[in-house]
Protein backbone atom coordinates (compact mmCIF):
# COMPACT_ATOMS: atom_id res chain seq x y z
CA UNK A 1 0.00 0.00 0.00
CA UNK A 2 1.46 3.30 -1.09
CA UNK A 3 0.93 7.07 -1.12
CA UNK A 4 3.35 9.23 -3.08
CA UNK A 5 3.00 13.00 -3.15
CA UNK A 6 5.20 14.96 -5.49
CA UNK A 7 5.32 18.27 -7.33
CA UNK A 8 2.98 16.92 -10.00
CA UNK A 9 0.25 15.66 -7.68
CA UNK A 10 -0.48 12.75 -5.40
CA UNK A 11 -0.95 9.09 -6.26
CA UNK A 12 -1.47 5.99 -4.25
CA UNK A 13 -3.29 2.75 -3.68
CA UNK A 14 -6.92 2.96 -2.64
CA UNK A 15 -7.84 2.00 0.95
CA UNK A 16 -5.90 1.74 4.18
CA UNK A 17 -4.66 4.39 6.58
CA UNK A 18 -4.63 8.13 5.79
CA UNK A 19 -1.13 9.37 5.01
CA UNK A 20 -0.04 5.93 3.87
CA UNK A 21 -2.56 5.35 1.06
CA UNK A 22 -4.87 7.38 -1.12
CA UNK A 23 -7.88 7.70 1.18
CA UNK A 24 -10.79 10.17 1.17
CA UNK A 25 -8.94 12.21 3.81
CA UNK A 26 -5.82 12.47 1.63
CA UNK A 27 -7.96 13.47 -1.35
CA UNK A 28 -9.61 16.22 0.72
CA UNK A 29 -6.24 17.54 1.91
CA UNK A 30 -4.79 17.64 -1.58
CA UNK A 31 -7.88 19.21 -3.15
CA UNK A 32 -8.01 21.86 -0.38
CA UNK A 33 -4.33 22.67 -0.92
CA UNK A 34 -4.86 22.96 -4.66
CA UNK A 35 -7.82 25.26 -4.06
CA UNK A 36 -5.58 27.49 -1.94
CA UNK A 37 -3.01 27.51 -4.73
CA UNK A 38 -5.58 28.35 -7.45
CA UNK A 39 -7.20 31.13 -5.41
CA UNK A 40 -3.76 32.64 -4.81
CA UNK A 41 -2.48 32.35 -8.39
CA UNK A 42 -5.71 33.51 -10.02
CA UNK A 43 -6.37 36.36 -7.62
CA UNK A 44 -10.07 35.38 -7.67
CA UNK A 45 -12.38 34.61 -4.77
CA UNK A 46 -14.18 32.01 -6.90
CA UNK A 47 -11.81 30.64 -9.54
CA UNK A 48 -12.81 27.80 -11.86
CA UNK A 49 -11.23 24.34 -11.99
CA UNK A 50 -11.94 21.69 -14.65
CA UNK A 51 -11.90 18.05 -13.55
CA UNK A 52 -12.03 14.80 -15.49
CA UNK A 53 -11.25 11.15 -14.80
CA UNK A 54 -10.32 7.87 -16.39
CA UNK A 55 -12.55 4.80 -16.03
CA UNK A 56 -11.01 3.06 -13.00
CA UNK A 57 -13.71 2.09 -10.43
CA UNK A 58 -12.45 4.43 -7.70
CA UNK A 59 -12.79 7.43 -10.00
CA UNK A 60 -16.48 8.11 -9.35
CA UNK A 61 -16.34 8.57 -5.60
CA UNK A 62 -12.92 10.20 -5.76
CA UNK A 63 -14.27 12.75 -8.23
CA UNK A 64 -17.18 13.45 -5.91
CA UNK A 65 -14.89 14.07 -2.93
CA UNK A 66 -12.55 16.29 -4.92
CA UNK A 67 -15.43 18.29 -6.43
CA UNK A 68 -17.08 18.83 -3.04
CA UNK A 69 -13.80 19.95 -1.46
CA UNK A 70 -13.13 22.40 -4.27
CA UNK A 71 -16.62 23.84 -3.88
CA UNK A 72 -16.26 24.09 -0.11
CA UNK A 73 -13.02 25.99 -0.71
CA UNK A 74 -14.75 28.55 -2.90
CA UNK A 75 -13.83 27.05 -6.28
CA UNK A 76 -16.28 26.64 -9.15
CA UNK A 77 -16.10 23.14 -10.63
CA UNK A 78 -16.62 22.12 -14.25
CA UNK A 79 -16.82 18.33 -14.39
CA UNK A 80 -16.03 16.64 -17.72
CA UNK A 81 -16.75 13.20 -16.28
CA UNK A 82 -15.07 10.33 -18.12
CA UNK A 83 -12.31 11.95 -20.13
CA UNK A 84 -8.67 11.71 -21.18
CA UNK A 85 -5.73 13.58 -19.73
CA UNK A 86 -5.07 15.57 -22.94
CA UNK A 87 -8.78 16.39 -23.21
CA UNK A 88 -8.76 18.00 -19.77
CA UNK A 89 -5.57 19.83 -20.73
CA UNK A 90 -7.22 21.48 -23.74
CA UNK A 91 -10.51 22.08 -21.89
CA UNK A 92 -8.87 24.23 -19.19
CA UNK A 93 -7.88 27.10 -21.52
CA UNK A 94 -10.86 26.30 -23.74
CA UNK A 95 -13.19 27.14 -20.85
CA UNK A 96 -11.01 30.02 -19.60
CA UNK A 97 -10.60 28.09 -16.36
CA UNK A 98 -7.94 28.77 -13.75
CA UNK A 99 -6.70 25.21 -13.33
CA UNK A 100 -7.50 21.55 -13.74
CA UNK A 101 -7.37 18.21 -11.96
CA UNK A 102 -7.13 14.88 -13.75
CA UNK A 103 -8.14 11.86 -11.67
CA UNK A 104 -6.01 9.08 -13.10
CA UNK A 105 -3.12 6.88 -12.09
CA UNK A 106 -2.08 6.71 -15.74
CA UNK A 107 -0.48 3.31 -16.45
CA UNK A 108 -0.65 2.06 -12.84
CA UNK A 109 -2.84 -0.97 -12.01
CA UNK A 110 -6.51 -0.66 -11.05
CA UNK A 111 -5.87 -0.42 -7.29
CA UNK A 112 -4.18 2.95 -7.85
CA UNK A 113 -5.56 6.40 -8.46
CA UNK A 114 -4.15 9.92 -8.45
CA UNK A 115 -4.76 13.66 -8.68
CA UNK A 116 -2.74 15.37 -11.42
CA UNK A 117 -2.68 19.15 -11.30
CA UNK A 118 -2.85 21.71 -14.11
CA UNK A 119 -2.38 25.47 -14.26
CA UNK A 120 -4.54 27.92 -16.23
CA UNK A 121 -2.73 27.00 -19.47
CA UNK A 122 -3.74 23.36 -19.06
CA UNK A 123 -0.13 22.40 -18.33
CA UNK A 124 1.27 20.63 -15.29
CA UNK A 125 2.14 23.02 -12.49
CA UNK A 126 5.82 23.90 -12.09
CA UNK A 127 8.25 22.30 -9.65
CA UNK A 128 8.27 25.43 -7.48
CA UNK A 129 4.47 25.60 -7.42
CA UNK A 130 4.26 21.93 -6.57
CA UNK A 131 6.65 22.39 -3.65
CA UNK A 132 4.56 25.27 -2.28
CA UNK A 133 1.44 23.11 -2.53
CA UNK A 134 3.10 20.27 -0.62
CA UNK A 135 4.11 22.77 2.07
CA UNK A 136 0.46 23.87 2.34
CA UNK A 137 -0.59 20.25 2.92
CA UNK A 138 2.10 19.71 5.55
CA UNK A 139 1.00 22.83 7.44
CA UNK A 140 -2.72 22.15 6.84
CA UNK A 141 -2.88 25.83 5.92
CA UNK A 142 -6.45 25.81 4.63
CA UNK A 143 -9.02 28.60 5.02
CA UNK A 144 -12.55 27.63 3.98
CA UNK A 145 -15.04 30.45 3.20
CA UNK A 146 -18.53 30.80 4.65
CA UNK A 147 -21.50 29.33 2.84
CA UNK A 148 -22.21 32.48 0.82
CA UNK A 149 -18.87 32.16 -0.98
CA UNK A 150 -18.77 28.45 -1.77
CA UNK A 151 -18.22 27.40 -5.35
CA UNK A 152 -20.64 26.14 -7.98
CA UNK A 153 -20.73 22.82 -9.81
CA UNK A 154 -21.77 21.90 -13.33
CA UNK A 155 -21.21 19.06 -15.75
CA UNK A 156 -19.84 19.82 -19.20
CA UNK A 157 -20.20 17.26 -21.97
CA UNK A 158 -18.70 17.00 -25.42
CA UNK A 159 -15.06 17.85 -24.78
CA UNK A 160 -13.68 14.60 -26.17
CA UNK A 161 -15.43 15.46 -29.44
CA UNK A 162 -14.06 19.02 -29.30
CA UNK A 163 -10.59 17.61 -28.67
CA UNK A 164 -10.91 15.28 -31.66
CA UNK A 165 -12.13 18.13 -33.86
CA UNK A 166 -9.06 20.18 -32.92
CA UNK A 167 -6.81 17.29 -33.90
CA UNK A 168 -8.65 16.83 -37.22
CA UNK A 169 -8.34 20.54 -38.01
CA UNK A 170 -4.55 20.47 -37.60
CA UNK A 171 -2.79 21.01 -40.92
CA UNK A 172 -0.32 18.16 -40.35
CA UNK A 173 -3.13 15.58 -40.23
CA UNK A 174 -3.69 14.03 -43.68
CA UNK A 175 -7.34 12.97 -43.50
CA UNK A 176 -7.66 12.43 -47.25
CA UNK A 177 -4.55 10.25 -47.37
CA UNK A 178 -5.75 8.13 -44.46
CA UNK A 179 -9.24 7.77 -45.93
CA UNK A 180 -7.82 6.62 -49.27
CA UNK A 181 -5.44 4.08 -47.74
CA UNK A 182 -8.19 1.59 -46.75
CA UNK A 183 -6.49 0.91 -43.44
CA UNK A 184 -7.24 -1.93 -41.06
CA UNK A 185 -6.06 -1.40 -37.48
CA UNK A 186 -6.41 -3.20 -34.16
CA UNK A 187 -6.99 -1.12 -31.03
CA UNK A 188 -6.57 -1.88 -27.31
CA UNK A 189 -7.68 1.01 -25.06
CA UNK A 190 -7.44 -1.25 -21.96
CA UNK A 191 -11.03 -0.74 -20.74
CA UNK A 192 -10.75 2.99 -20.17
CA UNK A 193 -11.56 6.28 -21.83
CA UNK A 194 -9.58 5.53 -24.96
CA UNK A 195 -12.51 3.23 -25.70
CA UNK A 196 -14.67 6.37 -25.99
CA UNK A 197 -12.28 8.57 -27.91
CA UNK A 198 -10.31 6.36 -30.28
CA UNK A 199 -13.21 4.79 -32.24
CA UNK A 200 -14.63 8.28 -32.90
CA UNK A 201 -11.22 9.59 -33.95
CA UNK A 202 -10.58 6.68 -36.32
CA UNK A 203 -14.03 6.94 -37.88
CA UNK A 204 -13.59 10.66 -38.54
CA UNK A 205 -10.12 10.00 -39.97
CA UNK A 206 -11.63 7.56 -42.44
CA UNK A 207 -10.04 4.35 -41.15
CA UNK A 208 -12.09 1.65 -42.86
CA UNK A 209 -11.82 -1.28 -40.45
CA UNK A 210 -11.15 -1.35 -36.72
CA UNK A 211 -10.56 -4.50 -34.66
CA UNK A 212 -11.30 -3.46 -31.09
CA UNK A 213 -10.43 -5.40 -27.94
CA UNK A 214 -10.91 -4.34 -24.31
CA UNK A 215 -13.07 -1.51 -25.57
CA UNK A 216 -15.68 -1.43 -22.80
CA UNK A 217 -15.19 1.53 -20.46
CA UNK A 218 -15.44 -0.46 -17.23
CA UNK A 219 -12.09 0.42 -15.70
CA UNK A 220 -11.59 -3.29 -15.04
CA UNK A 221 -8.34 -3.59 -16.95
CA UNK A 222 -8.05 -6.83 -18.91
CA UNK A 223 -4.27 -6.77 -18.42
CA UNK A 224 -1.62 -4.67 -16.73
CA UNK A 225 -2.34 -1.24 -18.27
CA UNK A 226 1.25 -0.21 -18.84
CA UNK A 227 1.70 -0.60 -22.62
CA UNK A 228 4.75 -2.89 -22.57
CA UNK A 229 5.42 -5.92 -24.80
CA UNK A 230 4.74 -8.48 -22.08
CA UNK A 231 1.23 -7.05 -21.50
CA UNK A 232 0.23 -6.88 -25.18
CA UNK A 233 0.35 -10.46 -26.39
CA UNK A 234 -3.37 -10.58 -27.27
CA UNK A 235 -3.43 -7.57 -29.57
CA UNK A 236 -0.08 -8.56 -31.11
CA UNK A 237 -1.60 -11.88 -32.14
CA UNK A 238 -4.78 -10.22 -33.43
CA UNK A 239 -2.72 -7.91 -35.67
CA UNK A 240 -1.15 -10.96 -37.31
CA UNK A 241 -4.20 -13.23 -37.40
CA UNK A 242 -6.52 -10.60 -38.84
CA UNK A 243 -3.92 -9.09 -41.16
CA UNK A 244 -4.06 -5.59 -39.73
CA UNK A 245 -1.78 -2.83 -40.91
CA UNK A 246 -0.90 -2.04 -37.30
CA UNK A 247 -1.99 -2.19 -33.69
CA UNK A 248 -2.70 0.89 -31.57
CA UNK A 249 -2.45 0.78 -27.77
CA UNK A 250 -2.96 3.53 -25.20
CA UNK A 251 -2.83 3.63 -21.42
CA UNK A 252 -5.94 4.36 -19.30
CA UNK A 253 -5.70 8.16 -19.53
CA UNK A 254 -4.59 8.22 -23.19
CA UNK A 255 -1.33 10.11 -22.87
CA UNK A 256 0.96 7.22 -23.90
CA UNK A 257 0.88 5.66 -27.36
CA UNK A 258 2.39 2.29 -28.23
CA UNK A 259 2.29 0.78 -31.72
CA UNK A 260 2.52 -2.76 -33.07
CA UNK A 261 3.83 -3.60 -36.53
CA UNK A 262 1.98 -5.76 -39.04
CA UNK A 263 4.18 -8.73 -38.05
CA UNK A 264 3.04 -8.57 -34.42
CA UNK A 265 6.29 -7.06 -33.18
CA UNK A 266 6.37 -3.96 -31.02
CA UNK A 267 7.24 -0.84 -32.96
CA UNK A 268 8.81 0.35 -29.69
CA UNK A 269 7.51 3.08 -27.39
CA UNK A 270 10.73 5.03 -27.94
CA UNK A 271 10.14 4.96 -31.69
CA UNK A 272 6.64 6.46 -31.58
CA UNK A 273 8.29 9.85 -31.04
CA UNK A 274 11.15 9.02 -33.43
CA UNK A 275 8.72 8.26 -36.26
CA UNK A 276 6.72 11.43 -35.69
CA UNK A 277 9.91 13.47 -35.54
CA UNK A 278 10.77 12.01 -38.95
CA UNK A 279 7.35 13.17 -40.17
CA UNK A 280 8.00 16.68 -38.90
CA UNK A 281 11.52 16.80 -40.33
CA UNK A 282 9.98 16.07 -43.74
CA UNK A 283 7.06 18.48 -43.49
CA UNK A 284 7.71 21.06 -40.78
CA UNK A 285 11.38 20.86 -39.76
CA UNK A 286 12.56 22.33 -36.50
CA UNK A 287 14.01 21.54 -33.09
CA UNK A 288 13.03 18.46 -31.08
CA UNK A 289 13.21 17.69 -27.36
CA UNK A 290 13.00 14.57 -25.23
CA UNK A 291 14.25 13.68 -21.77
CA UNK A 292 17.68 12.35 -20.91
CA UNK A 293 16.46 8.76 -20.69
CA UNK A 294 14.99 8.71 -24.20
CA UNK A 295 16.52 7.01 -27.23
CA UNK A 296 19.42 8.58 -29.12
CA UNK A 297 17.49 7.74 -32.30
CA UNK A 298 15.50 10.97 -31.91
CA UNK A 299 18.71 13.00 -31.93
CA UNK A 300 19.96 11.10 -34.97
CA UNK A 301 16.76 11.66 -36.99
CA UNK A 302 16.65 15.34 -36.02
CA UNK A 303 20.29 16.11 -36.75
CA UNK A 304 20.23 14.19 -40.05
CA UNK A 305 17.63 16.74 -41.18
CA UNK A 306 19.93 19.61 -40.17
CA UNK A 307 17.90 20.50 -37.07
CA UNK A 308 18.82 20.70 -33.40
CA UNK A 309 17.97 18.26 -30.63
CA UNK A 310 18.15 18.87 -26.89
CA UNK A 311 17.38 16.84 -23.79
CA UNK A 312 15.66 17.84 -20.56
CA UNK A 313 15.46 16.35 -17.11
CA UNK A 314 13.01 13.46 -16.82
CA UNK A 315 9.37 14.51 -16.39
CA UNK A 316 6.80 16.07 -18.70
CA UNK A 317 6.98 19.49 -17.04
CA UNK A 318 10.74 19.57 -17.69
CA UNK A 319 10.31 18.52 -21.32
CA UNK A 320 7.76 21.30 -21.84
CA UNK A 321 10.08 23.95 -20.35
CA UNK A 322 12.87 22.86 -22.71
CA UNK A 323 10.52 22.72 -25.70
CA UNK A 324 9.43 26.30 -25.08
CA UNK A 325 13.04 27.42 -24.66
CA UNK A 326 14.07 25.79 -27.96
CA UNK A 327 10.81 26.55 -29.82
CA UNK A 328 10.60 22.84 -30.63
CA UNK A 329 8.15 21.63 -33.29
CA UNK A 330 7.63 18.30 -31.51
CA UNK A 331 8.84 16.60 -28.36
CA UNK A 332 7.92 14.19 -25.64
CA UNK A 333 9.21 11.24 -23.69
CA UNK A 334 10.40 7.81 -24.68
CA UNK A 335 7.37 6.12 -23.10
CA UNK A 336 5.20 6.92 -26.10
CA UNK A 337 4.29 10.41 -24.91
CA UNK A 338 3.93 12.87 -27.82
CA UNK A 339 3.77 16.64 -27.31
CA UNK A 340 2.65 18.80 -30.25
CA UNK A 341 2.96 22.51 -29.33
CA UNK A 342 0.70 23.57 -32.21
CA UNK A 343 -2.12 21.83 -30.32
CA UNK A 344 -1.09 22.05 -26.65
CA UNK A 345 1.85 21.37 -24.35
CA UNK A 346 0.83 17.97 -23.07
CA UNK A 347 1.30 14.33 -24.07
CA UNK A 348 -1.57 13.48 -26.39
CA UNK A 349 -2.18 10.03 -27.86
CA UNK A 350 -5.13 11.20 -29.97
CA UNK A 351 -2.88 13.68 -31.74
CA UNK A 352 -0.17 11.00 -31.89
CA UNK A 353 -2.51 8.52 -33.60
CA UNK A 354 -3.69 11.01 -36.22
CA UNK A 355 -0.15 12.17 -36.98
CA UNK A 356 1.31 8.67 -37.10
CA UNK A 357 -1.38 7.47 -39.53
CA UNK A 358 -0.65 10.54 -41.67
CA UNK A 359 3.05 9.69 -41.67
CA UNK A 360 2.33 6.03 -42.38
CA UNK A 361 0.21 6.64 -45.47
CA UNK A 362 2.60 9.22 -46.85
CA UNK A 363 5.69 7.08 -46.34
CA UNK A 364 4.10 4.12 -48.09
CA UNK A 365 5.96 1.45 -46.14
CA UNK A 366 4.88 -1.40 -43.92
CA UNK A 367 5.30 -0.72 -40.21
CA UNK A 368 8.21 -3.17 -39.98
CA UNK A 369 9.93 -1.47 -42.94
CA UNK A 370 9.44 1.95 -41.41
CA UNK A 371 10.89 0.76 -38.10
CA UNK A 372 13.91 -0.76 -39.86
CA UNK A 373 14.59 2.56 -41.60
CA UNK A 374 15.37 4.32 -38.31
CA UNK A 375 18.65 4.13 -36.37
CA UNK A 376 18.57 0.99 -34.27
CA UNK A 377 19.16 1.15 -30.54
CA UNK A 378 18.14 -1.07 -27.66
CA UNK A 379 17.61 0.02 -24.06
CA UNK A 380 18.01 -1.67 -20.71
CA UNK A 381 16.53 -0.45 -17.44
CA UNK A 382 18.10 -1.68 -14.22
CA UNK A 383 18.63 -0.50 -10.65
CA UNK A 384 20.96 -0.96 -7.74
CA UNK A 385 19.75 -1.08 -4.13
CA UNK A 386 21.46 1.13 -1.57
CA UNK A 387 22.25 0.27 2.01
CA UNK A 388 20.54 2.28 4.76
CA UNK A 389 22.22 5.65 5.15
CA UNK A 390 23.97 5.46 1.80
CA UNK A 391 23.79 8.78 -0.04
CA UNK A 392 23.03 8.28 -3.76
CA UNK A 393 24.30 11.78 -4.58
CA UNK A 394 27.75 10.84 -3.28
CA UNK A 395 27.86 7.75 -5.50
CA UNK A 396 26.74 9.70 -8.56
CA UNK A 397 29.42 12.34 -7.90
CA UNK A 398 32.06 9.59 -7.74
CA UNK A 399 30.86 8.24 -11.09
CA UNK A 400 31.00 11.75 -12.52
CA UNK A 401 34.63 12.04 -11.46
CA UNK A 402 35.45 8.60 -12.89
CA UNK A 403 34.05 9.57 -16.31
CA UNK A 404 35.18 13.20 -16.34
CA UNK A 405 36.88 12.64 -19.71
CA UNK A 406 33.56 11.65 -21.34
CA UNK A 407 30.60 13.74 -22.49
CA UNK A 408 28.54 14.08 -19.28
CA UNK A 409 25.25 15.81 -18.43
CA UNK A 410 24.25 16.51 -14.82
CA UNK A 411 20.90 18.28 -15.11
CA UNK A 412 19.12 15.15 -13.86
CA UNK A 413 21.46 12.74 -12.11
CA UNK A 414 24.32 11.78 -14.41
CA UNK A 415 24.19 10.90 -18.10
CA UNK A 416 27.39 9.69 -19.78
CA UNK A 417 27.42 9.72 -23.58
CA UNK A 418 29.89 7.35 -25.17
CA UNK A 419 30.50 7.06 -28.91
CA UNK A 420 27.81 4.45 -29.62
CA UNK A 421 25.96 4.11 -26.31
CA UNK A 422 25.01 5.94 -23.13
CA UNK A 423 24.16 5.43 -19.47
CA UNK A 424 21.86 7.54 -17.30
CA UNK A 425 22.00 7.30 -13.49
CA UNK A 426 19.12 8.75 -11.46
CA UNK A 427 18.36 8.45 -7.78
CA UNK A 428 14.81 7.45 -6.90
CA UNK A 429 12.71 9.88 -4.90
CA UNK A 430 10.57 7.09 -3.48
CA UNK A 431 12.92 4.21 -2.64
CA UNK A 432 16.63 3.66 -1.76
CA UNK A 433 17.87 2.82 -5.25
CA UNK A 434 19.79 4.30 -8.15
CA UNK A 435 18.15 3.67 -11.51
CA UNK A 436 20.48 2.64 -14.32
CA UNK A 437 19.26 3.32 -17.86
CA UNK A 438 21.48 2.25 -20.75
CA UNK A 439 21.20 2.25 -24.51
CA UNK A 440 23.38 0.63 -27.13
CA UNK A 441 23.27 -0.96 -30.59
CA UNK A 442 21.93 -4.25 -29.22
CA UNK A 443 20.07 -5.51 -26.15
CA UNK A 444 23.09 -7.56 -25.08
CA UNK A 445 25.38 -4.54 -25.36
CA UNK A 446 22.94 -2.37 -23.35
CA UNK A 447 22.73 -5.04 -20.63
CA UNK A 448 26.52 -5.46 -20.65
CA UNK A 449 27.00 -1.71 -20.17
CA UNK A 450 24.43 -1.69 -17.35
CA UNK A 451 26.22 -4.57 -15.61
CA UNK A 452 29.57 -2.80 -15.88
CA UNK A 453 28.14 0.38 -14.37
CA UNK A 454 26.37 -1.59 -11.65
CA UNK A 455 29.64 -3.30 -10.71
CA UNK A 456 31.43 0.04 -10.59
CA UNK A 457 28.75 1.49 -8.32
CA UNK A 458 28.85 -1.60 -6.09
CA UNK A 459 32.60 -1.20 -5.64
CA UNK A 460 32.00 2.32 -4.29
CA UNK A 461 29.39 1.31 -1.70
Amino acid sequence: MTLISSISGTRGTIGGKPGSNLTPIDAVNFAAAFSTFIIHTSGKDNPTVVIGRDARPSGGWLSGIVSATLQASGVNVVDLGLSTTPTVEIAVPGLNADGGIILTASHNPVEWNALKLLNSAGEFISAAEGKDLLDTITKADFDFPDVSKTGSYRKEEGWIEKHIDQVLAYSMVDIEGIRNANLKVAVDPVNSTGGIAIPVLLEKLGVKRVEMINGDVSGKFAHNPEPLKEHLTEISQIVVDRRCDMGIVVDPDVDRLALISENGEMFGEEYTLVALADYYMRNKPGATVSNLSSSRALRDVTESAGQSYSASAVGEVNVVVEMKAKNAVIGGEGNGGIIVPDLHYGRDSLAGIALFLSHYVQKGQKMSEMRASYPHYEMAKNKIALSPGMNPDVLIEKMKARYADQNVNTIDGLKIDFADEWVHLRKSNTEPIIRIYTESKSKDAAEKLAKRIENELSSMI
